[in-house]
């Protein structure tokens, strides 16, 4: 009777750790799924960036400024392409900027998808702490 508890005892004890082991395998792959999404999220961001940059760039040639403003009379028409020049020039700025935090994050993201597999990785093998780098 007491061989029968014990195998009973060790039975369910091995079964919480196996439950355990692919509960947090499955946590950790979850994770990487997410930042994977997050990934590809930041990725459409930054090309719609790009594009508007593009845009913001062809904008910005002195024969397209010319052209934006050929339907507006103006006793100063210097002005008027100076004043649109600096708009677009604030414009492509921002967009620029938006782009480095987006670069940024991408690379945040990538660094986090590998860890998160790493770990995923490391308790498939049952091993619960992955080493760490010293």
């Amino acid at each position: 009777m007491k061989s029968l508890v014990s195998r009973i005892f060790v039975t369910l004890l091995l079964g919480g750790l196996f439950a355990t082991t692919i509960l947090a395998q499955t946590s950790a792959q979850e994770v990487a799924a997410n930042f994977r999404v997050q990934l590809s999220e930041v990725e459409v961001r930054q090309a719609e960036m790009q594009a508007r940059d593009a845009q913001l760039e062809e904008a910005l040639q002195p024969e397209n400024i010319d052209r934006s403003l050929a339907g507006t009379g103006s006793t100063h028409p210097e002005r008027l392409r100076e004043e649109r020049l600096r708009q677009l020039e604030m414009v492509r700025t921002s967009v620029r900027l938006r782009l480095d935090e987006l670069a940024r994050s991408h690379a945040r993201l990538e660094a986090a998808i590998a860890e998160a597999d790493a770990l995923a990785y490391w308790q498939s093998a049952g091993l619960c702490n992955p080493p760490e780098d010293k």
